[in-house]
């Protein structure tokens, strides 16, 4: 290959460089005034917001308050089911295999108790294993712990159904006092009544209610989940504490009635 031919391929090489680089540079202005609109479309979209707000009213304004406190419940509550996993069983489910095999210790040893159904079937294996306990006071000393727990489950969630059942009827309210409004517009009119006048006047008045609905409907969702995984930690507790008694090795129907029979004496 010659010199010149070295030098040639260099040359060729630049001008698509700078091809390339002049097509970027077109294709960025050709594109600047999509982006300027762009720009110019967020403030209007925040001033349609805005305007929403102040046509809906107070009623709007009590309705995004309720969005933002049942937002908050939300994220508190899924915070507190990720932290405390209280529907995880694979603890409870091999501290109850072990129970059954003998091994009493060691299945107190492998159960979290920092979860609800584990500190369940740790207190009942505790209060099996020691003899002079009274079997009556160990299932009252279970049934407070798995009501305490359960109500900390169940915690924020009546706020939840408040919420819920009040925003619909807070856009029910809303629309009867645009509605209302509207009419003595018309009325005050008089004779020289503008049809556009009533159509904004209703639509403004359905705004409050639209609002209620679009408040409500994924509030009831939540709230119906988390209620459902409250029973089915509730359902978990019955049924894990069922087999600490039903499995044990341990006589304990024994013990009761001969506990019974003691007190009758």
């Amino acid at each position: 290959m010659s010199v010149e031919a070295e030098l040639i391929v260099p040359a060729e090489l630049g001008s698509s460089v700078m091809l390339d680089k002049g097509d970027a540079m077109a294709a960025l202005i050709q594109a600047a005034p999509t982006l300027l609109e762009s720009v110019q479309e967020a403030p209007s979209l925040l001033e349609k917001a805005q305007g929403f707000l102040l046509v809906g009213g107070p009623v709007v304004w009590i309705l995004l308050g309720f969005s933002v406190i049942a937002l908050s419940i939300v994220l508190i509550k899924c915070w507190q089911f990720a932290l405390l996993r209280p529907e995880s069983q694979r603890d409870v489910q091999q501290a109850l295999m072990l129970w059954r095999e003998g091994e009493h210790v060691q299945a107190k040893v492998v159960l979290k108790r920092s979860r609800p159904v584990s500190e369940l079937v740790f207190i009942a294996m505790r209060g099996v294993l020691n003899v002079r306990e009274d079997m009556n006071l160990l299932k009252d000393e279970l049934d407070r712990v798995a009501a305490l727990r359960l109500n900390q489950l169940r915690g924020l969630l009546r706020p939840l159904e408040v919420i819920a059942t009040l925003s619909p009827l807070l856009g029910l309210l809303g629309t009867v006092l645009g509605m209302i409004t509207a009419f003595q517009k018309m009325e005050a009119a008089g004779n020289q009544v503008d049809p556009s006048v009533l159509s904004g006047g209703i639509w403004q008045a359905l705004l409050t209610t639209a609002v209620g609905l679009a408040v409500a409907i994924p509030v009831v969702v939540v709230h119906s989940w988390l209620e459902r995984k409250v029973e089915r930690v509730a359902a978990l507790m019955n049924d894990s504490v069922t087999q600490v008694f039903t499995a044990v090795k341990i006589p304990v129907i024994e013990r009761l009635e001969h506990e019974e029979l003691k007190r009758a004496a």
